[in-house]
């Protein structure tokens, strides 16, 4: 998962940029990069790390030009290189830079055919480079000296026919505009928005999530639609064109469970609103099973199940608390490479108030069990801290299947849910209930914010790919690439090439 943000304006947007990507950080703590146009020269600066740290003042004293892109990544693809960090660049043609978040399905196909028919060369493993040589090449069939956005949209027909998978991303021409397009399912998030400057003129920003809209006076104008590309030129012209066979919505469901801050809209839906019926409808499901319940007191575990948690103590009557204390310069930690890692982690991350705990039957709330490394440990404390019986309710069903559209969970082995029971995983996690949401009620919870939205990507959860080309063979080649023994490994393998290279460098 990543944040994309890009700005057209009047003058200098590298602070914009730079302040937006602030607000975007939650969707990528591995590394940051922001490209600016400045009368045809680009400027960049990208590197592994937080935005805070990757950014000084002599670098965004660099970064010049009216208009630009930004990116925060963690790695769902690749390795964690700074070779890996975005945004991209190719200098053919004109000069193109881009910033993805997603997966594409088919992108070991697509390197083949850059190489062999296309004769682009790729120069790392991420499906990012072979999304942004695709357009390249498709640019490159219209001829022109000077593109016009008819051009901008035409490439961008011939890489919804070549590309497969869950993506968006926005492309800066240098010297000419920038272009932000969807998938034709619509699963990952865009949105644009407008503002006016002092000088009366108009303003454009495409990003991730509404909200980095909001922290920069921008006013939301849409969601772009599935398969929908907007062209915004270097003067400020806006251009819209739907460029792909129109699909049936299905945003991504795990936006509204973890990955977007509750203060965004997402395909006219409120995050927070969303987050809140969740809770509602976990309290229901209690109401059911365990109507003559003996929960004490709903602890949330901190930040993202705080809506849903404060919800469904609302609905049982029962006391909501701030149990855990988290530390904030700690990464989330079911993306971080290894499970001895997560494990160390989590204890640095979060720390029991134990008078919230001490003799209490506890109802602890989380947003997801994706791996189990974090509630197992968190479910421990509460009882060395003297709690009662620990309860655990989860505001999602469980995970049971890898993610392929952009999300780190690539390895079925490695999903605590997966080939197992509800009951199997409260032995594991170790607690002395757990619930889950059920599927049809966390649907229903972010649907009833925009009833035209028919269904959403719940791949993680009931094992059904929406675009059709995910089968058992790519399911298995992807968790021989991603799982934590191959990270691992590849990042022993970058680490010696670095130390290799310093000793030659020290020889030399």
């Amino acid at each position: 998962m990543c944040g994309l943000v890009g700005v057209v304006a009047k003058s200098d947007v590298a602070v914009t940029l730079y302040d937006t990507l602030t607000v975007l950080q939650h969707r990528g703590q591995d590394a940051a990069g922001i490209a600016t146009s400045d009368q045809g020269k680009l400027n960049l600066r990208k590197d592994n790390g937080l935005v805070k740290d990757v950014f000084r003042t002599r670098h965004m004293r660099r970064l010049t030009g009216n208009m630009g892109i930004g990116h925060v990544r963690y790695p769902t693809a690749g390795s964690s290189s700074p070779a890996l960090a975005q945004p991209f660049y190719v200098n053919s043609p004109y000069g193109l830079s881009l910033a993805h978040n997603g997966n594409l399905t088919n992108s070991a196909q697509l390197a083949k055919e850059l190489y062999s028919e296309d004769l682009r060369h790729i120069n790392t493993d991420s499906d990012s480079e072979v999304l942004l040589n695709i357009f390249a090449h498709e640019l490159v069939q219209v001829g022109r000296e000077v593109p016009t956005p008819d051009d901008v949209f035409k490439a961008m027909e011939g890489l919804h026919r070549r590309c497969r998978g869950g993506y968006v991303a926005l492309v800066m021409i240098s010297g000419y505009g920038i272009v932000g397009f969807r998938d034709p399912h619509g699963i990952r998030p865009l949105v644009y928005g407008k503002r006016i400057n002092k000088q009366g003129d108009a303003e454009y920003m495409l990003a991730s999530e509404s909200v980095a809209l909001d922290s920069q006076g921008f006013t939301v104008v849409r969601d772009v639609a599935p398969g929908e590309a907007v062209f915004i030129d270097v003067n400020g012209g806006l251009h819209t064109r739907v460029c792909a066979e129109p699909k049936t919505i299905t945003p991504c469901i795990f936006e509204h469970v973890y990955f977007a801050r509750p203060d965004s809209m997402m395909d006219s839906i409120s995050v927070y609103k969303a987050r809140l019926r969740m809770g509602e409808r976990l309290a229901d499901k209690v109401k059911r099973l365990r109507p003559d319940h003996d929960i004490d007191v709903v602890i949330p575990i901190p930040d993202t199940s705080r809506t849903s948690a404060l919800e469904l103590a609302n609905c049982l009557g029962v006391k909501y608390r701030e149990g855990f204390v988290k530390n904030r310069y700690i990464g989330r930690t079911f993306i971080m490479p290894g499970q001895s890692e997560r494990r160390k982690s989590v204890r640095q991350k979060l720390n029991a108030i134990e008078l919230e705990f001490r003799g209490k039957n506890v109802l602890l709330v989380d947003d997801s069990i994706v791996r189990g490394t974090t509630c197992k440990q968190i479910i421990q404390m509460a009882r060395d801290v003297g709690a009662k019986n620990v309860y655990f309710a989860s505001a999602s069903p469980p995970v049971r299947y890898p993610n392929v559209y952009g999300i780190d969970m690539p390895s079925a082995n490695e999903l605590i849910a997966h080939g197992r029971t509800e009951e199997e995983v409260q032995t594991l996690i170790g607690a002395d209930w757990l619930i889950f949401q059920d599927l049809e009620d966390l649907v229903a919870a972010a649907r009833e914010g925009n009833p035209e939205i028919s269904q959403f990507d719940c791949a993680v959860f009931d094992g059904h790919y929406i675009t059709g080309d995910v089968d058992e063979a790519y399911l298995k080649a992807l968790e021989e690439a991603r799982n934590d023994a191959a990270k691992k490994q590849r990042e022993k393998s970058r680490k010696q090439k670095h130390d290799d290279d310093e000793r030659d460098s020290d020889a030399a």
